[in-house]
């Protein structure tokens, strides 16, 4: 019998060593090596996945030319969930591997127990390690109407029995939650262990690309917000998803980090009601709050994600300091970027706000990384600071620069029309958009402006 040996391993990378080292070689991190034990392989793991793909794991791979390789365009799984589809790049492709993150309780399960429901004409795997069979039932009566006939649970931890039940049931889709509570005997360590999760994650891989079976796999994320487990099952993986949101509001974010297959900018919206997620198609509407009039404070902007315009409000609040060193606080906005956006507005418009303590908050919970935002950021503030409200019907696009000048920004077209849609009248775009805008299809009168000087005085005067 062979002997267990000992590795030390990276916990951000999975960089493996002989012996400890203070410094990863791979990823620069300190003090980040552990020590795990590794049991002699006995190879019934990659045999037992030859014996599913029906393909002796001997074979040999020779070289290929890029004009002998087969090109055919795969037809993708329609997961008959429009926001799901849309972060995916257009459905679920074949032999994929998704990993699909959030925090406790944000509804990863519910959301992909809801989205296999729906999928009838699949014969579909669900592994859970985490919840009774039970508690399983109990969740799809509240959540869906539907009764998948071809949708079928397993309560288990085990790789091996994992296998052997895809063997006997041969599936179509595969669903793991959650990879850190499977595990194998081949690793000597408990579930949730670096060398557990990357064993796991390796073999689910080898038998989702040889056998043709996409696999999505559910992940915890640690207390620091990242995904739990070696950063190089982020790697392996083809997808990564988080699922995101606070658990205070109704809304969650289905973001896409990493994406082979598709754009990693796009995003689906979800309201959380008692009977599951709902897809939100048209967040514009919901997003607004339609009450705000004479209220000072708020500005409207056009903000992209991905492909999707949709307009939010955007929240300041101005006042003294109270303690004598100024707030700053930003909510759904990146912190440094309102720092930057308030120097501006002190340095090239003349407001001085050293002493003012400042909160910016995105309506709806939402987290926006788009820089048109920018615009209606500064039009809140100097709102909120004269205590001056925007009048209604007024929505804004424009990126701001060091000097004060407005900077163009992408698409603004779709966000023009939006914003017509939801019976906007005025619309404050740089000056440098105007080209090539087909001024006989737009209705919404238009504001070009180069400066933020310029967008100030048309909104306040």
């Amino acid at each position: 019998m062979a002997k267990d040996k000992t590795a030390f391993v990276c916990s951000n990378c999975g960089q493996e060593s002989a012996k400890w080292i203070g410094k990863c070689p791979a990823c620069g991190q300190w003090n980040t090596f552990k020590e795990v034990r590794i049991a002699a392989e006995g190879g019934s793991m990659a045999a037992q996945i030859a014996s599913i793909i029906h393909h002796k794991s001997s074979k040999n791979n020779v070289p290929l030319l890029f004009k002998d390789i087969a090109s055919k365009n795969e037809p993708r799984i329609n997961l008959k969930d429009s926001e799901f589809n849309r972060v995916l790049g257009g459905g679920l492709v074949p032999g994929s591997i998704v990993l699909l993150g959030g925090e406790p309780g944000i509804g990863k399960s519910t959301l992909t127990l809801q989205t296999i429901l729906n999928l009838s004409e699949l014969r579909i795997l669900y592994v859970s390690g985490e919840e009774s069979a039970h508690q399983l039932k109990m969740r799809a009566q509240r959540i869906s109407n539907n009764d998948n006939d071809h949708c079928l649970i397993l309560c288990e931890t085990s790789l091996e029995n994992i296998f052997t039940q895809i063997q006997e049931v041969k599936p179509e889709l595969v669903i793991i939650d959650s990879i850190q509570t499977i595990s194998t005997e081949n690793i000597d360590s408990s579930a949730g262990s670096l060398s557990q999760v990357r064993e796991c994650a390796s073999a689910l891989l080898r038998f989702a690309k040889n056998s043709g079976v996409p696999v999505i796999l559910i992940g915890h994320i640690t207390k620091e917000g990242t995904l739990a487990g070696p950063k190089i099952l982020e790697h392996i993986v083809d997808t990564v998803i988080q699922f995101e949101g606070d658990r205070q509001h109704l809304y969650r974010i289905l973001r896409s980090i990493k994406n082979r297959f598709g754009s990693t900018s796009e995003l689906g919206i979800y309201e959380m009601q008692q009977s599951g997620l709902r897809q939100v198609n048209n967040p514009s509407e919901l997003l607004l709050n339609q009450e705000h009039e004479g209220l000072s404070g708020i500005a409207i902007s056009a903000a992209i994600e991905g492909v999707r315009p949709f307009l939010l409000e955007t929240q300041a609040l101005v006042s003294s300091a109270a303690y004598g060193t100024p707030q700053r606080s930003a909510t759904g906005f990146d912190q440094r970027r309102l720092n930057m956006l308030l120097a501006v507005l002190e340095k090239r418009v003349g407001f001085k706000l050293m002493q003012k303590d400042v909160f910016i908050n995105i309506a709806g919970g939402l987290r926006v990384t788009d820089l048109a935002m920018d615009l209606s950021v500064i039009a809140a503030v100097l709102s909120s600071n004269v205590d001056t409200p925007i009048e209604s019907g007024w929505c804004m696009a424009g990126e701001v620069g060091l000097s004060g000048e407005v900077r163009p920004v992408s698409r603004i077209e779709q966000r023009i029309s939006e914003a017509e849609k939801l019976g906007f009248t005025h619309f404050i775009i740089p000056k440098h958009n105007l080209q090539g805008i087909d001024m006989k299809k737009i209705q919404i009168q238009l504001h070009p402006v180069r400066k933020v000087e310029e967008a100030l005085h048309a909104l306040f005067g």
